[in-house]
């Protein structure tokens, strides 16, 4: 029998079980759903923090029919052209409902022309469809779709919430764990719950939850990562990220860094060194030829700094 995935079963289904950072936001949704409509809607916020799930939960809560609902993942599909065949498409016909939804998911990967295009079709059909766009960087969306939609930023739970509610899921699901290994797997994935919660069931053995070099299994390199800079394996730990990392997580790699610095800094001029060392690598990384090139010598840099003050 198939292993029931962890991030499904504990989706929230409604708006009870959906853990909202801010009370004001939970009244807030609570009044469309009393309402019974919505105005269109920017989630933003970390991946893995729970916007599309929120749209999900939103859209049930409100019975909107299912032939009345279109989800997009604009990661994926995210030309003009999908504005003017699907989504155009979609609008022109008359609701079953008394609205239709359309859920653009990762809706900052829509490049500006199809933005653009976008916000004529919001004008255009604004009487019977609804607009719910999530994106990770708001600053990516056009002023003219934020001026369009209401901003819902979504805050991720602090890293000790986070740890805390991925050790209740694995004592419900009966997995043994020790506090440094589930550390590990928290500090390679946070902000991101998800992908969280899938390492750490992937990494369960014999209802104990074991590091991946001791589980033998695939589980994520980023833990890897995460127990080399606890040993002040610095270099170390720059060859396994080059060898592992893919081109487009290289900035996820020094957000991590710099979320991380605790981890393997010491004292005040180390971190305060350390931050200018990312902070300069992050501005390079989008004008080198070689990213990886980049991304290398700012962890060598982050080694010399280390290593200059013990």
């Amino acid at each position: 029998m198939a292993k029931d995935l962890w991030v499904e079963k504990y989706r929230p289904t409604n708006v009870g079980e959906y853990v909202f950072r801010d009370e004001s936001q939970r009244k807030q949704v609570q009044n469309w759903i009393d309402d019974g409509g919505i105005p269109h809607l920017l989630f933003s916020g970390s991946p893995g923090t729970g916007k599309t799930t929120l749209a999900k939960v939103l859209i049930a809560e409100l019975s909107v029919e299912a032939a009345d609902v279109l989800y997009i993942n604009a990661s994926r599909d995210n030309g003009v052209e999908m504005i003017r065949k699907r989504i155009s498409a979609f609008s022109e016909t008359m609701p079953w409902g008394e609205f239709k939804v359309i859920l653009l998911d990762e809706a900052d990967h829509i490049s500006p022309e199809g933005q653009a295009a976008l916000r004529g079709v919001m004008e255009q059909y604004h009487a019977s469809v609804r607009f719910i766009l999530t994106c990770n960087y708001p600053n990516m969306i056009i002023p003219a779709l934020h001026s369009r939609c209401q901003g819902f930023h979504i805050e991720q739970l602090d890293q000790t919430e986070f740890t805390v509610r991925v050790g209740e899921i694995c004592a419900d699901n009966n997995v043994q764990f020790d506090i440094d290994t589930l550390d590990a797997m928290v500090r390679a994935n946070y902000p991101d719950l998800r992908k969280t919660i899938n390492t750490v069931q992937m990494s369960v053995v014999d209802n104990t939850l074991t590091k991946p070099e001791e589980g033998g299994s695939t589980a994520e390199w980023r833990v890897k990562m995460v127990e080399l800079f606890k040993q002040g394996k610095i270099q170390d730990a720059r060859k396994l990220i080059i060898g592992a990392a893919r081109a487009d997580e290289y900035n996820e790699i020094f957000t991590w860094l710099y979320r991380n610095l605790d981890l393997y800094t010491k004292d005040d001029f180390t971190y305060d060194s350390c931050v200018l060392a990312i902070r300069e690598g992050m501005i390079k990384h989008t004008q080198v030829a070689d990213p990886e090139i980049n991304l290398s010598a700012t962890m060598v840099e982050i080694a010399r700094i280390l290593n200059a003050n013990p």
